[in-house]
């Protein structure tokens, strides 16, 4: 593949013409005078207010978060670009300092809200203007039992400029200067992936190796940033009375311990029959007695190794996005029209891909590490979903425009999974449908299996960071024994992968992040087969209105529309489901193929049995 042109690079000025420029220098002035005004104006004061000034209070308050939140959007989106400039790192980090000092002087606001009495909380909703802010004002007052003081809270704050938030810089810059010599060349860490979809074992082996040889020089490094992670979120969890290393984060989420614990469970029960089933039949395609660890996503020897243009993937994303919906293809196509999108991978540029949503007067930006692999298609829809998402919900304000956990993975995986059917529908050969299945169903893995794996990683490093410091042997340990399982007996798993535990940023930039991307799966899964079994009228438009809520609803309340329910004890499992058929059309097309072997379908469905009992048991 060569590329036409240049790969874009976002353009920022719709924020700022620069980070000196005047108009930074003056909202970062204005921030804090704003702070000082409103904590004079108000602290101390919210429950004596009339309702019509309780409104105005919120009106000021939303305001001046949106600025805080363009602030902070620029300086995060020119930093993530810019990892090796000293200058932008300096002006990133004394511009992360002077907003936190301002943020501080907010502090009183949540917790008087807090204080309100409740007949005179519900006398606020009563007055139209406030009534539009009650989802967040409730999201606030859920949080009552778990906050601390105002004093306390400041603190809290001010000590994050020299706690995890400087772990978080250590980590992102250690890993953005480390280079990696493959055949005596230097490779950045963005630029390593593409090693992995290879169809030579040898560079596939190489590159995965010299990964856990650079992360293992390091490991000193990586093993104290993941013990202060672990640290600094049980002494955070203890001073605000939560049980569970997870349980902050569900709160966050508005999603019950309960039901994560229950989405967990059953994505682990169904290990055996299908990411097990999965690789084996992977393992059998490539001629292998067992994948390593870095073959989990190599190409397929039947497959088509095409390297795709940036144009082509463009072309491709954005008519799968407007066969479903035109509205949302058209607001796909902003980010390439407006230079709302970071298209290649480049020294000094943090390696995967996110959407940022900035604040909702402005417009979300888009990274990516576009190399032309298939995965690279399937990331840039992923993205644009998230994209589609964040500009749909900027109606609903600084406030509540920001979705929760539970449903802010639902826009991407949607996305992908409206590539990959536009797709499917026009390949006819059976062997490039097989290939389309895999490379569907191995995304699928990766996102709902494979995070879950991540997250009993988290859960287990947590929990027994409790008893003292961790080793790097033990966090290895602990990480082999989580990979294993999902992976099942058909991958190698050994010293030549060990650290790559290391490789994991959500771990350390937003623990318990990563159950976010199963649930959505799995949710998302149920929702698209309610859409292709046309089970719900005018589905584009209820879904488009879904994304367009944010956070101004829970994910309950949102399902509903879609007739799906995701406290119901099947939920799950239905989702999983889709998957798992999956994997059986896979498996039969590749035996009527010739390509693998007939299975003894009752010796997989044994293990699972197997398995499930020795859970029941309390035995490993």
């Amino acid at each position: 593949m060569t590329q036409e042109k240049a790969l874009p690079t976002w353009d920022l000025t719709d924020l700022y013409p620069s980070h000196d420029s005047k108009e930074f220098k003056q909202d970062l002035i204005s921030v804090g005078k704003n702070a000082d005004r409103f904590e004079k104006e108000y602290k101390g004061k919210l429950t004596s207010l009339s309702p019509e000034e309780f409104a105005k209070m919120l009106k000021v308050y939303e305001d001046n978060m949106d600025t805080i939140q363009k602030i902070g959007s620029y300086s995060g989106l020119l930093y993530t670009t810019n990892l090796d400039n000293s200058p932008i790192k300096k002006f990133v980090k004394d511009s992360e300092d002077k907003m936190t000092d301002d943020y501080s002087k907010y502090v009183f606001f949540n917790l008087e809200i807090n204080d309100i009495p409740d007949d005179k909380f519900q006398d606020f909703l009563k007055h139209k203007d406030v009534a539009k802010y009650k989802p967040y004002l409730e999201e606030v007052r859920k949080m009552k039992p778990h906050q601390l003081s105002d004093e306390m809270t400041k603190f809290e704050i001010d000590k994050n400029k020299t706690g995890s938030g400087v772990i978080v810089r250590i980590y992102d810059e250690a890993r953005a200067n480390m280079t990696f010599n493959i055949d005596g060349k230097e490779y950045a860490d963005a630029e390593m992936d593409e090693f992995f979809h290879s169809s030579d074992p040898e560079v596939r082996a190489k590159a995965g190796k010299e990964i856990n040889r650079v992360t293992k020089q390091n490991e000193y490094l990586f093993t104290i940033v993941t013990n202060t992670v672990a640290q600094s979120k049980d002494v955070d969890d203890k001073w605000h009375k939560f049980d569970k290393p997870v349980s902050a984060r569900n709160l966050s989420n508005n999603v019950e311990d309960e039901v994560v614990e229950a989405l967990a469970t059953s994505v682990k029960n169904n290990y055996a029959d299908i990411s097990h089933r999965f690789y084996d039949m992977k393992a059998e395609w490539l001629g292998l007695d067992k994948l390593e660890y870095w073959d989990r996503n190599a190409p397929l020897p039947f497959g088509s190794d095409k390297k795709y243009s940036w144009d082509e993937a463009k072309k491709i994303v954005l008519d799968a996005y407007r066969e479903f919906s035109p509205e949302m293809s058209e607001i796909a196509q902003k980010f390439f029209d407006n230079n709302w999108i970071d298209g290649g991978p480049r020294k000094g540029k943090e390696s995967g891909a996110y959407a940022m949503p900035c604040n909702p007067k402005a417009h979300p930006y888009v990274m990516l590490n576009f190399q032309g692999t298939a995965n690279d298609v399937s990331t840039m829809a992923h993205e644009l979903g998230h994209g589609i998402h964040q500009y749909l919900s900027r109606e609903q304000g600084a406030l509540m425009a920001d979705t929760p956990l539970t449903l802010a993975e639902t826009a991407s995986i949607f996305g992908e999974m409206l590539t990959f059917k536009s797709l499917l529908a026009k390949e006819t050969d059976p062997k490039a449908r097989l290939a389309l299945l895999a490379g569907k169903s191995a995304d699928m893995i990766n996102t709902a299996m494979r995070q879950i794996a991540f997250h009993e990683y988290e859960t287990e490093v947590h929990n027994k960071r409790k008893e003292g410091e961790l080793e790097s042997k033990d966090i290895s340990a602990i990480w082999k024994d989580k990979m294993q399982a999902y992976l099942g007996p058909k991958v190698n798993y050994d010293d030549n992968s060990s650290h790559m535990w290391a490789q994991l940023p959500h771990a350390v930039h937003t623990p318990f992040y990563v159950y976010a991307y199963s649930f959505a799966d799995c949710l998302v899964n149920s929702m698209y087969k309610v859409y292709e079994e046309k089970k719900v009228d005018n589905f584009q438009d209820k879904y488009v209105d879904m994304l367009s809520k944010g956070g101004s609803e829970g994910y309950k309340d949102m399902l509903k529309p879609f007739g799906l329910d995701a406290s119901k004890p099947d939920f799950w499992n239905k989702g999983l489901g889709v998957l798992k058929g999956f994997v059986d059309d896979m498996e039969k097309i590749s035996e009527d193929l010739g390509l693998t072997k007939p299975k003894n379908k009752s010796s997989v469905k044994n293990e699972a049995i197997v398995i499930s009992k020795l859970k029941q048991n309390g035995r490993k």
